[in-house]
């Protein structure tokens, strides 16, 4: 009886989500093609799109079985091991092989669009549910209230929950809990209702019929659109129209993501991304820009656009916005994916993503205010009274940007990175870490500044602001750089304007007052700048003439060149609309909504170390008992965090008594330490440090708050709490480390090398325990590590690890490799684990320039990369972006 239910369940989900959006019955050439049908991992928008397409991508994923079930999977056939894919719209699961195997039990994905046509426009406008059995599920049964029973074996082949790919409403897999009914039952699309774009409002248009009546037709029209003030984009047929219903509590969204930017986290997020939403309103820019889309959606009521990548995808999306004109023009907001991201600073999206749940930043968007940004001409003609011997054959006599949002400066700052792209261009190969790019521009700005190239900038600049000539206090001041600032920020967060209370010569500083602030900078004010300080406030003006007597580097928010002797006028283009990260309106607990805000709360500070925040982050309960506590802070109720950190900085300042200086709690919190959301999504995430006046206590925290701390030791390195991880097998001849005697010689350096070659694992303890260094390297500077890496000790390596010093973990031999690339490319999965779970850098290269993954990649092991990769996003390390200066 019940495995009659199963199927039951099984023939109606297949159904379900796909009637009130049917597609046409499959042509000859379609069937005829359906062996060789391309596995996609991008929204297919040309006219031959399958209706109810997967969009997949490769997986490590272990524990799910094939979707397909037993009676379909073809990879248990086959003796080797088989790649799995992950189809980001469902999050079904099956092997490669197996996807064509989708057809035969009739599972399509969410239905993205719906077809047009006489019959199907007179279908129902609503969307039904797309049903999808779970092997596992998190949450509760929203009929009962339970939670999932869910087996973690490697193959667990019973399904526990029926979930709808839309709204995210999930239900045990049993007839108490989910009727028959259910299945044809509209969906609401979920919390996240108001931004998703409902497959119903996008057709597929049919192409005209190539008939003698319709070209007489399409020659009317298309005579009729030359006089029209339509554009030509508008007249062009497209595989896909746009029909919405509008509605005020609607803002639907568009997602403009750059895969390229923030070290690939671009690539990842989208993902995310096509879960929550209709595939069709998420675009990779990577494949052709947002131009096409936004031309698709103008019409769509109450738009709005999220661009995820640094400062320079959002000008870019900006300058497209211009192009089109649309009316009124859709606000954007931003998640910052680069480096700098000083315009997603100013409006108080962050300085960078790091682990925030995308369901979060959803709400954000929906609940943002809409505010204007000044946005600024820039049109450079030559000087015509330059001489001739001032001719630079390396200069350009044109801008690389015609318009600016955060800045444009000339001199010692834009030459440093005038000098990183020129090098960046002529050897890429060389730039391929943070840690070289800063140190590049550490010796760049260091031989700049002993060249002095800056140093007599006013002798070859004339500044007009509003019609007053500031030349003269230019050369007062002799500037190395003079900067043109829109917004408050700039370089990666610092304030050269200075705070608000600071200038009261001159009006407050805005973004969309029409003004722009001019500054200038000494060397001296550059290097104070990283420390809090601002530089020489000279004006506030309205337009702006520069004159440049000279060939001189300049840049246009982070995009450099060197512009031969010019005359720049900077005059205000428009306003862009933005979406501006809110404060919430109220500073009411969220488990008590009813009550009052107290007048002080007394809240227990916690802090976690990074290594058990990436292991356990998954798990509240476990982390929580895994931090340690700091101390108590009491702190008015309508607090910050802002606020909060200062009281959790100055509890600092108090020694507890009788503590010993190495205590886990005495520990000083180290300077880039953050606070974690313990309380408004179902995991811990991070709260960015530029979005902390943003957040108040009672929203993050009931009766403790946790922090984030990466310089504090993990559980597992700390004798007094217990290891997250499993604990090192006991040995018969594991001895207790005893100190060594004064007369006895520690054991050389090659009896542990011959120990670790040989896997004497007893050996190589009684030789640690005699004083031998577990850090001794070789003539090739092999350490222990690599060498039990090599033979594939695991019990070697484990020990290694629990005892060695943390520096053995990315020491490098002679050929750059560390232990971890040589366990990659070794194909040792279990090992990769141990090394990584240790704390190793993910992000280290070897001399041809590989990371740990890229090793595993070129060992043909898949999964193992995959593994890689997916822990190398949790680690805490800013990467280089490729649009946005250093």
């Amino acid at each position: 009886m019940h495995l009659h239910k199963q199927v039951s369940y099984r023939k109606a989900i297949t159904k379900s989500g796909l009637q009130h959006l049917a597609p046409p019955p499959p042509t000859p050439g379609a069937l005829c093609s359906e062996p060789e049908r391309q596995i996609r991992s991008t929204v297919d928008w040309s006219e031959s799109a399958t209706y109810g397409e997967h969009i997949w991508f490769e997986t490590n994923v272990s524990g799910d079985f094939c979707y397909v079930g037993e009676q379909y999977c073809v990879a248990k056939m086959l003796q080797k091991s088989v790649s799995r894919r992950k189809c980001a719209a469902c999050k079904i699961v099956v092997h490669t092989p197996c996807i064509e195997q989708l057809e035969k039990i009739n599972f399509r994905c969410k239905p993205s669009f719906r077809e047009s046509g006489s019959r199907n426009i007179r279908e129902p406008t609503f969307v039904r549910h797309h049903w999808v059995h779970r092997r596992r599920q998190d949450g509760k049964c929203r009929h009962c209230g339970k939670g999932f029973q869910q087996k973690f074996t490697f193959h667990s082949k019973e399904i526990v929950a029926i979930s709808c790919s839309w709204c995210k409403q999930a239900y045990h897999s049993k007839v108490s809990c989910f009727m028959l009914q259910q299945i044809e039952e509209p969906c609401s699309l979920g919390v996240h209702a108001a931004v998703v774009i409902p497959p119903t409002w996008i057709l597929r248009a049919r192409r005209p019929q190539n008939t003698l009546k319709a070209s007489k037709k399409k020659k009317r029209a298309s005579f009729k659109r030359k006089s029209s003030k339509k554009g030509p984009e508008e007249g062009r047929w497209r595989p896909f129209i746009i029909r919405p219903t509008p509605s005020p509590l609607m803002k639907p969204l568009l997602v403009f993501v750059n895969p390229k930017s923030g070290g690939n986290q671009g690539a990842k997020i989208i993902q995310s991304f096509l879960w929550y939403l209709n595939p069709r309103q998420v675009f990779d820019l990577s494949q052709g820009g947002p131009k096409e889309a936004l031309e698709m959606y103008r019409k769509v009521h109450n738009l709005r656009i999220l661009a995820c990548g640094g400062d320079g995808t959002v000008g870019w999306i900006l300058s497209t916005l211009d192009q089109l004109r649309l009316k009124p023009p859709p606000p954007v907001a931003i998640l910052p994916l680069g480096t700098g991201n000083d315009l997603a600073r100013t409006l108080n999206w962050g300085g960078g993503y790091t682990d925030e749940p995308v369901s979060k930043i959803l709400s954000h968007v929906e609940e943002g205010n809409v505010v204007q940004l000044d946005r600024w001409d820039l049109r450079a003609e030559p000087n015509p009274d330059a001489g001739p011997e001032e001719r630079d054959e390396g200069a350009t006599d044109r801008l690389p940007l015609d318009v600016f949002n955060n800045y444009f400066s000339l001199g010692f700052d834009a030459h440093v990175t005038l000098e990183f792209h020129e090098s960046r261009e002529a050897n890429p190969e060389k730039f391929n870490s943070r840690f070289r790019n800063k140190m590049f521009y550490a010796g760049t700005a260091f031989s700049d500044f002993l060249m002095g190239s800056s140093k007599d900038l006013a002798k070859h600049i004339r500044v007009v602001c509003d019609g007053t000539d500031l030349t003269p206090k230019i050369q007062d001041l002799k500037p190395q750089c003079i900067v043109f600032l829109n917004i408050p920020r700039y370089c990666a967060g610092t304030m050269p304007w200075g705070h608000p209370g600071e200038h009261h010569d001159f009006e407050p500083q805005r973004h969309d007052d029409g003004y722009l602030e001019v500054i200038g900078f000494t060397m001296t004010s550059l290097a104070a700048l990283q420390v809090g300080g601002h530089g020489e406030r000279l004006t506030q003006c309205r337009e702006v003439v520069l004159t440049t007597s000279k060939a001189i580097p300049v840049q246009v928010d982070g995009e450099p060149c060197k512009l031969a002797a010019s005359r720049i006028r900077i005059a205000l283009r428009n306003q862009a609309t933005m979406v501006q990260k809110a404060k919430r309106r109220s500073a009411a607990p969220l488990h008590s909504d009813q009550q009052p805000v107290p007048e002080q709360l007394r809240i227990q500070v916690s802090r976690v170390s990074m290594h058990d925040y990436e292991a356990l982050h998954y798990d509240k309960e476990q982390l929580k008992e895994a931090s340690v506590p700091l101390g108590t802070v009491v702190v008015p109720g309508d607090s910050d965090l802002e606020l909060c950190r200062a009281h959790i900085e100055r509890l600092q300042q108090q020694e507890p008594e009788g503590a010993g200086a190495k205590s886990p709690t005495c520990q000083k919190l180290s300077p880039k330490w953050c606070f974690l959301d313990a309380t408004t999504a179902s995991r811990f995430y991070r709260i960015d440090r530029a979005q902390e006046h943003l957040n108040y206590v009672t929203e993050i925290a009931q009766d403790e708050i946790y922090i984030l701390d990466p310089e504090l030791l993990g559980a597992s390195a700390r004798p007094d709490l217990p290891t997250p991880t499993s604990p090192l097998p006991t040995s018969p001849c594991s001895p207790t480390l005893r100190s060594l005697p004064g007369d006895a010689v520690p054991p050389k350096g090659e009896e542990l090398i011959e120990a670790a070659k040989r896997n004497n694992f007893c050996k190589l303890q009684e030789l640690h325990r005699a004083g031998g260094d577990l850090m001794h390297r070789d003539e090739q500077s092999r350490t222990l590590l690599h060498h039990a890496v090599s033979t594939g000790s695991k019990e070697v390596v484990r020990y290694l690890l629990d005892h060695a010093p943390p520096e053995i973990l990315d020491a490098v031999e002679e050929n750059g490799e560390t232990c971890l690339h040589q366990a990659a490319a070794l194909g040792q999965r279990t090992i990769c684990h141990y090394i990584v779970e240790a704390g190793a850098s993910l992000m280290k290269t070897d001399q041809q320039g590989d990371t740990p993954r890229q090793r595993a990649e070129k060992a043909q092991d898949t999964e193992l990369a995959a593994y890689l990769e997916n822990r190398q996003h949790y680690q805490m390390i800013q990467r280089e972006d490729q649009e946005t200066a250093v």
